[in-house]
């Protein structure tokens, strides 16, 4: 209890709570056609340009200026690792999931992972296999 004319010792320590510390989010997609087609191949310049006019159909010339990276694509599985800003990760991951068609065939990217951390993608606990 403090008394008439005693000072109160304050805490010497501050609290700060940060949103988003990290600049970038990464996110493993693959991209997954109801048929399969045996003429159809995608290149990663096919599937940023894929990317791009999903950003743009849902979020206009807004979200088509988001600045996504595809670090690693895989032509034969069409899984990628793609770097977004964390203030655009929600435009992207809303308008890859809204994603209908490519090319007049019906597709879905499915978005496996996502984190602050590029390493956090290196593996998948789910996927491990022991010999």
């Amino acid at each position: 209890m403090i008394r008439p004319g005693e000072e109160q010792d304050l805490a010497a320590y501050e609290r700060r709570v940060y949103k988003n510390v990290c600049d970038y989010q990464y996110l493993k997609v693959g991209l997954e056609f109801e048929e399969t087609r045996p003429g159809l191949r995608l290149n990663a310049a096919h599937f940023k340009q894929l990317i791009v006019s999903a950003l743009k159909d849902l979020h206009g010339e807004t979200g088509a200026a988001l600045p996504v990276d595809v670090l690693r694509f895989e032509e034969e599985t069409l899984k990628a690792i793609l770097r977004v800003k964390s203030s655009g990760l929600v435009k992207l991951w809303s308008a890859l999931t809204l994603l209908g068609s490519y090319q007049n065939q019906k597709c879905a990217f499915r978005v496996t992972q996502v984190s602050p951390f590029l390493l956090a993608l290196s593996g998948n606990s789910r996927e491990f296999v022991l010999n």
